[in-house]
């Protein structure tokens, strides 16, 4: 029995990243009511925190370190709960979690939750699964998890299962998170969503960059394409647009991330990021080269 198959009693401090979508094109829809999107998905170094304790009961419980952010039934509990099903292993484990990725931000906050406790749990439970039977388990739960799984900034298509790796070089970002929040659904269900952009190509989108496929410039990404979700979620939470634009008069140029309201700008140099409203969240964070547990499961 590998290291990572020996049963453990307790993992902590575990992190679980949040995400950037440089882009996101929404290219068609499946018969089942699933989009078919094509992104970057770009992991940040703003996390949420989770701490592992195995239960000799079986049982299954969660601890917000921060009341009141979470419903009782969240994505921690049914990644628990799924990866026992699919193994029919009994453990149970406490499950400490301390929320700081925003809620309905479009930042990945409750999937990368449910990656990590997907990744963790495999150890501490000593199942041995392998990254792509981990993945397989996250997709049941969310288009994203896998993404986190997988560990690598990508290249995304499909209904974000399909990931190929691509390198980024380091940066400083600015996130702005209004208060309001935006429901995935209801962007996704709106009438007036475009749902039929081009399809693009990774050749296309690289063909003009000279450090290859798989080491695009970050420029080149931010001025790349547009987020199809961004007028949706203007009209459903005009706070977007006033985000957008307390950016563009700090001579930041904005967009809105995945889903949520959030919206995200790259800093070249030291900007005054005071004077924002008191119910919103300014965060400056730095991208990723690598998910913190890439190592905890192997491919």
């Amino acid at each position: 029995m590998t290291s990572l198959q020996a049963p453990l009693r307790q993992l902590l401090n575990v992190a679980a990243p949040a995400k950037l979508n440089l882009f996101l094109h929404v290219t068609g829809q499946r018969p089942d009511g699933y989009h078919l999107l094509q992104s970057v998905f770009m992991l940040i170094d703003w996390c949420d925190t989770l701490h592992f304790d195995l239960r000799s009961d079986g049982g299954l419980s969660r601890e917000d370190m921060q009341p009141g952010k979470l419903p009782p039934e969240d994505l921690c509990l049914k990644a628990a709960r799924a990866l026992r099903q699919a193994t029919g292993c009994d453990m149970g484990a406490h499950i400490r979690l301390d929320k700081r990725i925003p809620a309905e931000a479009g930042m990945g906050g409750g999937s990368s939750d449910a990656a990590t406790c997907l990744i963790a749990l495999n150890r501490l439970w000593g199942l041995g699964l392998k990254r792509a039977e981990l993945a397989a388990i996250g997709l049941r739960l969310g288009a994203d998890v896998p993404f986190f799984i997988g560990g690598r900034n990508a290249w995304v298509e499909g209904v974000g299962e399909q990931l190929i790796p691509i390198s980024l070089p380091p940066a400083r970002f600015v996130v702005v998170k209004p208060a309001t929040g935006a429901s995935t659904q209801a962007i996704f269900s709106a009438p007036n969503l475009q749902r039929a952009t081009k399809t693009a190509t990774i050749q296309g989108f690289a063909a003009n960059n000279t450090h290859g496929l798989l080491a695009c410039d970050l420029q080149d990404l931010l001025a790349f394409g547009h987020n199809d979700l961004q007028p949706v979620a203007e009209a459903l939470c005009p706070d977007v647009v006033e985000c957008l634009d307390w950016l563009s008069a700090r001579g930041l140029r904005g967009r809105m991330t995945g889903s949520g309201t959030a919206v995200f700008a790259q800093m070249l140099q030291s900007v005054d990021l005071s004077g924002a409203p008191d119910d919103w969240v300014v965060h400056e964070c730095s991208n990723m080269d690598a998910h913190p547990l890439l190592d905890w499961c192997t491919d």
